[in-house]
């Protein structure tokens, strides 16, 4: 059983920065894709950046240049650098991982970006 919790969410004037951490409870080594989406009010979840086999990055073309996604194995630790915010980017962000055939989700963290 994989649990994933995340952290950093909160309130940000526009042009502002956030860091969002998700921790895996399992060891990472084996989860070859972690990623972090988000869902607007009103709307489908998204996938806003992934990272497969702990190197190879893929990004949304909204956030390509202003979100930079890593992961530390050694903190089973994965984040989300997130500069230059806008409104748009008004959410709840889950992290997610895979592991085989099996998928797991957190619970959420919720980030707001004032105009």
């Amino acid at each position: 059983q994989v649990q994933l919790v995340e952290s950093g969410g909160g309130l940000v004037q526009a042009g502002g920065s956030l860091r969002l951490s998700c921790a895996a409870s399992g060891s990472m080594f084996s989860m070859h894709v972690m990623a972090w989406h988000r869902q607007a009010p009103g709307k489908q979840r998204e996938l806003v950046a992934r990272i497969v086999s702990g190197s190879s990055t893929n990004y949304a073309d909204s956030v390509k240049g202003r979100f930079s996604i890593s992961r530390d194995s050694a903190k089973n630790t994965v984040y989300l650098q997130m500069n230059s915010l806008k409104p748009e980017d008004t959410g709840v962000y889950y992290c997610y991982a895979v592991r085989g055939s099996f998928e797991y989700w957190g619970q959420g963290t919720q980030v707001t970006v004032s105009s």
